[in-house]
């Protein structure tokens, strides 16, 4: 069904969805830019490689972020015409996209502290136990939402909008995925910096550093940066949840911030989150055109023995 109106009573929902199109757009670019900006690195490092689990969580990663950014487009920008059940499915299919690459970063980091905590069987069985339990939370509330979403198109003075009609418990619901995704991060976190810790105290006490501590450094830049931009997004969604926000949703300010929140969200799942595998493949990639002792990594680096041509064999 598809509603038409040109009473100026939708204005303010207009301008609300042109201001939120603006950083739909920018998170877009953002990821697309990435992709562009590292593509040489993926071609060495992933595509002319020896495939694994890693390789194809990453590549499923990085394209379903731009998968990802288009949809969210066709759902959400005010120029784009689509019938009410075809932006519903796009909707839904968005949100269960974000669902599963969430839950693949999941298994990356698992990968990276299985790896950190060498191989260790216990470690292993206790974080995957707690990482499937929040995934199964997390289906279950994305099956009921899906379930009770419905959606109408409305064509309000020339531009075209998707109205989702959410459930009665979209907001509680919303905020225990929340929740249960910060409990992952800082359990995955507070592990990673624990062993780190452990790790370097060894290799001060022995007064060696070298290889191994080279790739914890590695390891923990680029976990503390993506812990980093998914807190930033956490205090963005609670922060909407405040008076100042809730009051007026059509207002510039309330706007401006949930756009913020889009393009932190986009960013931290797409862009960092496939940085994660290319940041220590690239590093390995380093140690082996400068060194003949990269086998020491190779425990590390997602037990892939990674093979860079170089200007002689290696």
């Amino acid at each position: 069904m598809t509603v038409v109106s040109n009473d100026p009573i939708w204005w303010p929902l207009i301008n609300a969805t042109l201001i939120a199109s603006y950083f739909i757009v920018a998170a877009s670019v953002a990821v697309m830019y990435d992709w562009v900006l590292t593509l040489g690195q993926e071609v060495e490092l992933i595509w002319r490689q020896r495939w694994s689990l890693m390789t194809f969580l990453y590549l499923s990663v990085r394209y379903a972020g731009i998968g990802y950014a288009v949809m969210f487009m066709l759902v959400d920008l005010p120029t784009i015409s689509m019938t009410d059940t075809v932006s519903l499915i796009t909707y839904d299919a968005s949100s269960c996209m974000g669902v599963i690459a969430i839950a693949m970063l999941g298994v990356i980091m698992i990968a990276r502290l299985h790896a950190m905590y060498q191989r260790s069987r216990k470690v292993l069985i206790f974080i995957v136990v707690i990482f499937l339990a929040i995934r199964i939370a997390d289906i279950v509330v994305l099956a009921i939402l899906t379930m009770q979403t419905s959606g109408v198109e409305y064509i309000l003075s020339g531009t075209y909008q998707c109205m989702i009609d959410y459930a009665r418990d979209f907001i509680f619901l919303g905020s225990m995925v929340s929740i249960f995704n910060t409990v992952w991060e800082v359990l995955a976190l507070c592990l990673a910096v624990w062993i780190a810790v452990k790790h370097f105290r060894e290799l001060r006490q022995h007064s060696t550093s070298g290889i191994i501590g080279d790739c914890f450094t590695v390891l923990m830049k680029t976990h503390v940066t993506y812990f980093a931009s998914f807190f930033a997004v956490s205090c963005f969604k609670y922060g909407l949840s405040s008076s100042t926000f809730s009051t007026d949703m059509y207002s510039l300010g309330t706007q401006i911030y949930m756009g913020l929140i889009q393009i932190s969200h986009i960013v931290q799942a797409f862009v960092l989150g496939p940085r994660l595998i290319l940041s220590v493949r690239e590093y390995h990639a380093k140690l082996v055109a400068n060194s003949d002792t990269a086998s020491a990594m190779t425990s590390i680096v997602f037990e892939e023995r990674v093979h860079v041509s170089t200007s002689s064999s290696v």
